[in-house]
Formats: structure tokens, C-alpha cells, sequence
């Protein structure tokens, strides 16, 4: 199944759970990872599993960035506070970046995740995933 990453900063978590709750038949053949507190959060409100990280604060962020970057996950949900100063700001960036290098699509509202999860359910998309090597070339890496 692929893999769909769900972060929501503390004030947009009850959007995130809703938007979730509203898509529970689409999530169906998603596995699902979060940060910490999101995780607990959909998991007691969908009824399902959730596999679930460390709180964004405390590295969540930078651990569902792995997993981008690792080629294992193919969406990421990210409703993020545009209002609110957060102090693990470089691991959100962090998080962002790694996603745009790796073109893994990234829903940052409710608009976006709509449109995102339904075009993905029509099941003709296939993500290219860029080829790195010119970076190793680059920074003398392997």
C-alpha cells in the first residue's frame, strides 16, 4: 500500500483530523504515519492504525522526512499553522525541502489534499523520482 504522511502544526490538528474523517473511505488503502501527537489523535478518531513518530518538536518532523527521503512515502499532508512562530521551524523547512527534492506531491490546506488524494485515487499517476547523482558528483559522495 503507499504510504501517506500526516503532520498538522497544534492549531490546524483538528482540521487535519476532519479532513481525515470526511476521507475515511479514501484512506482505506493508505498506510498511515504521523508525527506524535497527530497520530494519537487520527488513530483514536479513524479507528485504524496509525504508524506514529515523535512529536514534531522533538524530531517527528525530521523522522517523516526520512521516510521521504528513504523512497517510502508517496504523499505528504501537511497543515501547517501560516499565523504561528514554531520553534522547530528549520525541521519544518527541513521537512519541505527534502519533499520538493524528492517531487513527493505535498498538501499544506484542505484544498490541496482534496485535490491531491483524488487525482491520486484515479491511479494513472506515477511520480518520477529524480535522479540524485549529479549532487553526488558534486559533493564527492558515493
Amino acid at each position: 500500500m503507499p504510504t501517506l504522511g500526516l503532520v498538522a502544526h497544534d492549531h490546524r490538528k483538528p482540521a487535519l483530523v476532519r479532513w481525515a474523517q470526511d476521507h475515511r473511505e479514501q484512506l482505506v488503502g493508505w498506510d498511515l504515519c504521523a508525527t506524535g501527537t497527530t497520530g494519537a489523535l487520527l488513530e483514536k478518531e479513524l479507528g485504524r492504525p496509525v504508524k506514529k513518530f515523535l512529536s514534531g518538536p522533538l524530531g517527528g518532523d525530521l523522522q517523516i522526512g526520512t521516510e521521504v527521503a528513504e523512497q517510502r512515502m508517496e504523499l505528504l499532508v501537511f497543515f501547517w499553522d501560516p499565523l504561528a512562530a514554531q520553534p522547530h521551524d528549520p525541521d519544518v523547512k527541513a521537512l519541505l525541502r527534502v519533499a520538493v527534492l524528492w517531487n513527493v506531491p505535498i498538501a499544506m490546506n484542505e484544498a490541496s489534499a482534496d485535490l491531491l488524494l483524488r487525482g491520486l485515487a484515479q491511479g494513472d499517476y506515477q511520480r518520477r523520482v529524480p535522479d540524485h547523482t549529479h549532487y553526488r558528483a558534486i559533493w564527492g559522495g558515493k
